[in-house]
């Protein structure tokens, strides 16, 4: 898949340069525009129960998109729902892991479900579920904010508020934990949990929270009183 990201970092767009006859998967509304030799069909991947678990679980749609260019050379425009970034990699036979809501688009043939977090979940806005991404090919995501990576080397380790965390690679080991000694200070300094990663591995982060954009909304809203 051959791509490039404009308009970064606030309004991102990815634009994705299809060859004849190739396919990419994205998530179902992410479409903003494509040439007319580029067909649209959406279904079910991996069937009812698979649909069900990316969507229930995993946040994403229940239907998946698929773009063909058909003909001739193709391009497709995507974009995320909330304003932010894209970031695009490259996967080769390898494992990537993305919170939910983070997932945009991919090759066809990467294989795209959800994971259960267990007692090491995020227990922040990403749910207790991940997104795990395998296989050999390109992988768009999107992010509220700018993107910033971090890579981690073996034994180092990194602590990030799990409302911030977009996504990470499958040689990062993980555990949650309040981000101050005591629930008093976790409560007075206004940081909530977080995640603390440990090397080697790539993490990708995001510069704002959907969480606490809706927490300054709700904290704006005119009660029932007023």
């Amino acid at each position: 898949m051959r791509c490039e990201i404009r308009y970064q970092p606030s309004y991102s767009l990815a634009v994705v340069h299809l060859e004849p006859g190739e396919e990419v998967q994205a998530e179902a509304g992410a479409m903003v525009a494509m040439s007319s030799n580029v067909e649209l069909e959406t279904e079910m991947k991996g069937g009812f129960f698979g649909a069900l678990s990316r969507s229930v679980l995993g946040g994403e749609s229940f239907f998946t998109s698929k773009y063909q260019a058909r003909g001739g050379p193709g391009e497709l425009a995507l974009a995320p729902t909330l304003p932010g970034d894209i970031g695009y990699i490259e996967l080769q036979g390898e494992t990537f892991y993305l919170k939910s809501g983070a997932y945009l688009a991919a090759d066809a043939d990467l294989s795209i479900d959800s994971r259960w977090g267990g007692a090491r979940g995020f227990f922040g806005s990403g749910g207790l579920f991940l997104l795990r991404v395998q296989g050999t090919g390109g992988l768009l995501f999107n992010s509220y904010g700018a993107l910033h990576e971090r890579e981690l080397a073996p034994g180092e380790q990194y602590k990030v508020d799990t409302g911030h965390v977009v996504g990470f690679s499958d040689g990062l080991s993980f555990s949650v934990r309040k981000a101050a000694r005591g629930w008093f200070s976790t409560v007075a300094s206004g940081e909530g949990l977080v995640c603390e990663f440990t090397g080697p591995g790539r993490v990708y982060l995001q510069t704002r929270s959907e969480e606490a954009l809706v927490n300054w909304m709700a904290a704006r809203m005119p009660s029932k009183k007023d």
